[in-house]
Parts: structure tokens; sequence; C-alpha cells
């Protein structure tokens, strides 16, 4: 079976820290040790980190994975403006957007966040993927970590 590649926000990075996403977060790394998933970041993320924690920075190092830096193109930056013109979401969200944007072209199986206002939320994933198809990618499959787990108690 092919491993799948999923694109992580700074938002799972972060979720290892934070009392109501601890849990399922660090089993979805766990996931990640077993070589069920494959974990793709950008430098977006990356910079995105700058401002972070240092625990939420060296999170990814201090695991001891392979894994995969894709960087910002302009190809992205023009789909996630897409995104903001189509009012799949604001201005402000323009980082959301260039994440979803880079998981879209580099046609990775997932993409996955805690963030349910911008990203993993039922109307801005069709919004996203109603521009992904206008403009002639693929949808792009965007869930929680919970949903990546197995554990019923999550």
């Amino acid at each position: 079976m092919r491993v799948q590649k999923i694109y992580i926000d700074t938002s799972v990075l972060g979720g290892c820290y934070d009392n109501e996403f601890e849990i399922p977060t660090k089993e979805l790394f766990k996931l990640v040790k077993k070589g069920e998933y494959k974990i793709v970041i950008s430098n977006v993320t990356e910079g995105e980190l700058l401002n972070a924690p240092e625990r939420v920075r060296s999170f990814l190092k201090d695991l001891k994975i392979d894994y995969e830096v894709i960087k910002l193109s302009e190809e992205a930056i023009s789909l996630a403006n897409e995104y903001v013109r189509e009012y799949v979401v604001g201005q402000t969200s323009f980082n959301d957007c260039l994440h979803i944007a880079i998981a879209t072209i580099a046609r990775l199986d997932l993409l996955v966040s805690w963030n349910f206002k911008h990203i993993v939320n039922i109307k801005r994933i069709r919004g996203y993927n109603g521009v992904n198809l206008k403009n002639g990618y693929t949808s792009i499959e965007i869930r929680s970590p919970k949903d990546l787990i197995e554990n019923e108690d999550y």
C-alpha cells in the first residue's frame, strides 16, 4: 500500500501543546512514525513557525522523522489569490489559502489542520474545491487530525 502524503499546517504542530488537541495530534504523529503517513510542509509553514514558541518550532526536528518541504510558487500564489477573489475566505486568511493552494498543486493526498474557521470547514472546503475545479486542479481532501486516527474515543 502506498503511504499517503499529508500536508500539515502550523496548527497541527502547535496542537501537540494544546489541551484540546494534544492527544489526537500525538496519535497522528505516532502513525507518521510507524510509516502510515508521510509529512509535507511548506516554506510558508516554516515562516509561520518563526513566530511560534520554541517547543513548537523544534517539534518536527525533535521527532526525527523525514518530511518534505515544498517551496511556495507563483502558481500557488495565483491560486490562493483566486480563493480570496471568489470569497472563500477574506484577505486576512491569505496564508491559509497558500497552504491549500500548495497542497492542491502538489496533488497531495490530504491537508490536515486544526483551523476549523478557515480551513476544516465544510463551507470553506467546498469553496476551495470549487475554485480548484474551476481552474483545472483536482479537489483536495481536508481533514483534522482526529479524522486520521482510528481511536473511537476521539
